[in-house]
């Protein structure tokens, strides 16, 4: 099976000492061995140390690495005491700069191996220098197209389809694994499952990662049962499994499944409770009993133990818009576009923020980057259609809402929201979407009261006074809470004019005197 990104960046250490050093690396061997020591219990200055006089390619990278990853641990440390998880992004990594300097001028050499190559990568992303760590990553799948690390650091710069079919990739049976990895992150879903199926085909049909990518993909396109039931196969397979289990407590959390949720948590508690994973799904499972601090705790210590995790920190973000913390929301969702700017969980939940704070061009700017990212997702394009109403752009409004009707309107709201509109601009075509409305499956009681009444008001109107008290009196019927006490009294209005009007239209005056 392929790696799991958290399992990537050690990879770079794990393959590259599986095999034995060349003739003229035999000099730096004794050097090599001992700062490998130290790199395995995380001394990397001292590991660092030691290898200062070496010249092989072995021995270069690990020496770098070994600054890096120095550089890293003190900004880590620098956070822990002095800051809380939400401003953990402001410290950086002091070695980076020198790092920078000394690789870039190795590689204008041409002095520069798979290994380091993926490492220069790295210090130009962490550095900012998008473009730059593009090419360089595509240069190390090419130096060494085995290493999953570069091609995962690979994914996560590469924006959109036009920028993955522009890059120049090594032939090699990884690339397959990668673009229907891609595929899946561009929400190419249908091509995403159709890979992985020719993938099974050619010899992996046993291959957990692949069925954990297949449900990661049927999530992502919210075909929530068939998700479910590859997830569960796929504890079957692999019981003591972590990876993925996180999104598998998403689709727990969204069906309300308690009981399986609990059991996942301890199930992973007594594997390994200090994994990323198991910090996220005992935060949605306090998250799914309403103990929003319990949740947000536990979100907090995921981002301690891995402060790239895009999970943990968008649905921190959630927890804070449950406690009402629209400002710690905010730098939540912030952080995660940070790690992934496709992440549209994150774009949708500063839409939402916004529009909670009553700033809807704020709102407006979030939701389009959502939009952008799911274009076929009906929840965007509502949420688009309302802030456009707020700006008085009714015309917009109305273009949302019914494409939102026509890529699938998943919380039937769409056409609702397009009749009030209709109303609004007094529009003949509101008996059409009304009866749109009515002709949906599972209506809840609210949604078929608010179409009726449109109805009504539009039968109303238009003199017919039969279809009218039907569409009234139904309304009425349902007497639900959700439907307020002045929609009540405007049905119970109309039932009132109707009867007089309609005689006086059919029978004339006197069958009205005598009745």
């Amino acid at each position: 099976a392929v790696p799991s990104a958290k399992k990537a960046k050690s990879l770079a250490s794990f393959f590259f000492f599986q095999t034995g050093p060349p003739l003229e690396d035999a000099q730096d061997l004794d050097a090599l061995c001992l700062a490998k020591s130290y790199f395995d219990l995380k001394e990397y200055d001292r590991a660092a140390y030691f290898l200062r006089g070496c010249r092989s390619q072995k021995a270069y990278f690990l020496y770098m690495y070994s600054r890096y990853l120095s550089g890293e641990k003190k900004k880590d440390d620098e956070t822990v005491d002095s800051l809380g998880p939400l401003e953990k992004g402001q410290v950086r990594n002091e070695a980076l700069r020198e790092l920078r300097v000394e690789l870039s001028k190795k590689h204008s050499a041409g002095e520069l191996d798979g290994f380091a190559l993926y490492l220069y990568g790295v210090v130009l992303r962490k550095l900012d220098l998008l473009k730059e760590a593009v090419d360089i990553f595509v240069a190390a799948t090419h130096a060494l197209p085995l290493h999953w690390g570069a091609w995962l650091e690979l994914c996560n710069l590469i924006t959109n389809i036009e920028m993955l079919k522009s890059l120049s990739l090594p032939d090699c049976w990884v690339r397959d694994f990668f673009m229907a990895h891609m595929y899946t992150e561009l929400q190419m879903i249908k091509e995403a499952l159709q890979k992985y199926q020719s993938l099974m085909e050619a010899g992996f049909a046993k291959s957990t990662y692949i069925i954990s990518q297949i449900a990661v993909a049927y999530h992502n396109i919210r075909d929530i049962d068939q998700a479910l039931d590859l997830f569960n196969e796929l504890r079957e397979q692999d019981p003591f499994r972590i990876e993925n289990m996180d999104t598998f407590s998403n689709l727990l959390y969204v069906r309300s499944m308690k009981p399986e949720l609990s059991y996942l948590a301890h199930n992973l508690v007594e594997i390994d409770k200090y994994r990323v994973e198991t910090c996220c799904v005992i935060g949605n499972y306090y998250s799914l009993r309403s103990q929003h601090e319990k949740a947000a705790l536990y979100f907090q210590r995921a981002l301690k133990l891995n402060p790239r995790c895009l999970g943990a920190w968008t649905l921190m973000g959630h927890e804070y818009m449950e406690m009402k913390n629209t400002s710690a929301a905010i730098q939540a969702y912030r952080h995660a576009i940070e790690v992934n700017k496709r992440d549209y969980r994150a774009w949708y939940g500063l839409g939402q923020t916004y529009e909670i704070l009553k700033m809807p061009f704020y709102s407006l700017y979030y939701y389009r980057k959502a939009h952008q990212l799911r274009p076929n997702d009906s929840r965007m394009l509502v949420a688009l259609g309302e802030c456009y109403e707020k700006l008085s752009q009714q015309v917009e409004a109305k273009k949302c809402y019914w494409r939102a009707y026509s890529v699938g309107d998943v919380e039937r709201m769409a056409l609702l929201k397009l009749a009030g509109l209709a109303e609004q601009r007094r529009e003949t075509s509101a008996r059409r979407v009304c009866v749109l409305s009515l002709s949906q499956e599972q209506l809840e009681h609210a949604e078929v009261s608010t179409a009726l009444r449109y109805l009504g008001q539009y039968y109303f109107k238009n003199k017919l006074y039969d279809e009218a008290s039907l569409c009234a009196q139904r309304c009425c019927d349902y007497n639900d809470v959700s439907l307020s006490s002045t929609h009540r009294h405007t049905e119970a209005s109309l039932i009132d004019q109707i009867p007089w009007r309609g005689c006086r239209c059919r029978y004339g005056t006197m069958l009205w005197k005598s009745w």
